[in-house]
């Protein structure tokens, strides 16, 4: 079953339970499907919904940093709401130890990288994670990256 066939049968799971909360969201996901399917035009393969996703989640979590900034939990936490569904439909996230790993590896089998080569680093590891199906927040990589090329 696809990601986008999962959303729908649990709308349908969710307007027979009447929560609304759970409803609003998994309509905003199933919106976005929609809308990214319509921009290109063909149906959307797996690997695109979840970048969709993945996006959704980036964009809650800054609207999350914006409203605890500006002094509105209860707002941020629907936010939060919102991510803990959206991750439901992701794959599992790699742990801290699992990207260090990788950007290790990585590193030994280019040689020696400088810091100057921390583009291509990322862009070996990146493609590591996407080939092996985690998913990895990049942000993390490039820190875990500089901090295994500055030692």
């Amino acid at each position: 079953m696809s990601i986008a066939e999962q959303i729908q049968k649990d709308m349908t799971d969710a307007m027979r339970a009447r929560d609304e909360q759970r409803l609003s969201t998994l309509r905003m996901m199933k919106s976005a499907l929609k809308n990214r399917e319509i921009e290109k035009r063909q149906p959307l393969e797996d690997s695109e919904s979840l970048q969709v996703l993945s996006t959704m989640i980036k964009q809650r979590k800054d609207s999350m940093e914006q409203f605890t900034k500006g002094g509105r939990p209860e707002l941020a936490q629907k936010e939060a709401q919102e991510i803990q569904l959206i991750e439901t439909y992701m794959p599992k996230s790699a742990s801290t130890d699992e990207i260090r790993a990788v950007v290790q590896a990585t590193i030994a089998e280019m040689g020696a990288p400088t810091m100057k080569d921390m583009g291509m680093v990322m862009k070996a590891s990146m493609g590591k994670f996407q080939a092996s199906g985690v998913r990895v927040e990049g942000k993390m990589v490039s820190e875990i990256v500089k901090e295994q090329l500055s030692k």
